[in-house]
């Protein structure tokens, strides 16, 4: 599976950003897909991931109430919807597949990842 994400860029504290990651491989549609951050100077961490039916979702609780995770199958994209943005949203964003499957939020879980997208996010 190879990742590609896209939809970074600079917003003001209150702002909305969409993120999507478009997959190549038949492994997609039956992989859950995780949604990742990494700030300068500090460990990548979960956002949020999503099942393989888009049916169920885990966030971190640092995004609940203002990310969503959904995925579109017939298109091999997984979207993080991100309103009501903070300056400590601010980071690379990097979409992920769990080709196992399990809604993981251990970043060793997964087994494929994007190059990341850059979010920032202006007081």
């Amino acid at each position: 599976v190879q990742l590609q994400a896209s939809g970074g860029g600079l917003v003001q504290a209150g702002g909305s950003l969409r993120l999507s990651c478009t997959a190549s491989g038949r492994t997609f549609r039956r992989s859950a897909m995780g949604w990742f951050r990494q700030a300068p100077g500090k460990e990548r961490e979960f956002v949020a991931v999503v099942d393989w039916s888009g049916g169920s979702t885990r966030y971190a609780d640092s995004v609940k109430g203002r990310f969503s995770i959904s995925r579109d199958n017939s298109k091999n994209t997984v979207y993080l919807q991100m309103n009501s943005l903070k300056p400590e949203d601010t980071a690379v964003y990097y979409c992920a597949a769990d080709a196992d499957g399990y809604m993981a939020t251990a970043r060793y879980d997964y087994d494929y990842w994007g190059q990341g997208t850059q979010v920032t996010v202006s007081s």
